[in-house]
């Protein structure tokens, strides 16, 4: 039990720290979840309305590939969390989260040249879905890191022995 002189420790049992990064990214990734599904349901009506079935498979497969590319990036920071124990100055951190977004950018030009000849896929839908997805996503990840509830400061950690 804690007292108001004395707050939780906000470390594991198992003594790892636990960055900021971590509350924000799990929210940024709750709401991406919900965007996702929202934009496949709204980009795929439009899609069939506008392009017959080509349309709506393009709506899921762009709000698919938007999901995706957040998660990726939710996934390495989380990833790179873990692995520094919380460090965010290690290089290891910034390698993670670095290679991580090579990787999406080469996801991204082979799903593009690859998917951009199929012709069972509507160009001009894909592209819009994946311009909503990307600025859903930039919304998503503001907001749960605005809405994460991480305290300015760290708790003072006990000395090692």
């Amino acid at each position: 039990m804690t007292t108001p002189d004395q707050p939780a420790d906000p470390r594991p049992a198992d003594g790892t720290a636990v960055s900021g990064a971590v509350p924000a990214m799990r929210k940024s990734l709750l709401y991406g979840a919900v965007f996702t599904v929202v934009l496949a349901i709204g980009a795929s009506v439009v899609g069939a309305l506008v392009a017959e079935l080509p349309g709506l498979l393009s709506g899921l497969i762009g709000a698919l590939m938007g999901f995706v590319f957040l998660g990726l990036t939710a996934a390495s920071i989380l990833l790179a969390d873990r692995v520094t124990r919380g460090d965010l100055l290690s290089p290891a951190y910034f390698g993670i989260v670095l290679g991580a977004w090579l990787l999406k950018f080469l996801i991204f030009l082979v799903l593009i040249f690859v998917l951009g000849d199929v012709p069972a896929l509507d160009r001009i839908v894909l592209f819009l879905t994946l311009v909503v997805a990307v600025l859903g996503g930039l919304v998503t990840d503001l907001l749960g890191v605005a809405r994460a509830r991480v305290p300015y400061v760290d708790a003072p950690r006990a000395p090692r022995p």
